[in-house]
């Protein structure tokens, strides 16, 4: 198997979507997905991108995707790359193509001059857990994600 992993470009943007609606699918929720591919495209190539894609081909074939961007550690006054996603077709995983997606990002992060990488796994996703273990990456303690949307996101936005 001869697997490559290179930056996105504008022709993959129905792949990355393709995959995303997949990731969706594994992590069982299937209608969550609202992006399409002109709002892909936008966000990922239009004229400031802040969301950045990396893609694992085999044979020509998206087989896998990091999907990431920069954050921001005031305490080591240096950028961060938080993943957003990462995804590995259901032929390919086992493969190393995970790891291969990983480490072209760790590169991306040093060439970024990121203090580090960051990502959130879902609970029951035991198996990632176990590769983010052995990849070396461990579980962040004291610090729980909270997430405002929808109507209130709307409410906050109109009256403060």
């Amino acid at each position: 198997m001869t697997v490559s992993v290179r930056r996105a470009v504008p022709g993959d943007v129905s792949h990355i979507l393709d995959m995303i609606v997949a990731l969706a699918v594994y992590e069982q929720e299937p209608d969550a997905v609202k992006a399409t591919e002109d709002s892909l495209g936008q966000t990922l190539f239009g004229p400031n991108p802040q969301v950045f894609v990396h893609i694992a081909e085999q044979d020509g074939k998206a087989i896998g995707l990091a999907l990431w961007f920069l954050t921001y550690s005031t305490w080591t006054g240096r950028p961060s790359l938080y993943l957003e996603d990462l995804f590995v077709a259901d032929s390919a995983r086992g493969d190393g193509v995970g790891r291969m997606l990983l480490a072209a990002l760790a590169r991306e992060a040093k060439a970024l001059g990121c203090a580090r990488m960051d990502w959130a796994v879902l609970d029951w996703n035991e198996k990632a857990r176990g590769f983010y273990m052995r990849i070396g990456a461990h579980h962040s303690t004291g610090w729980e994600p909270w997430r405002i949307e929808g109507e209130a996101l709307e409410r906050l936005a109109a009256n403060g």
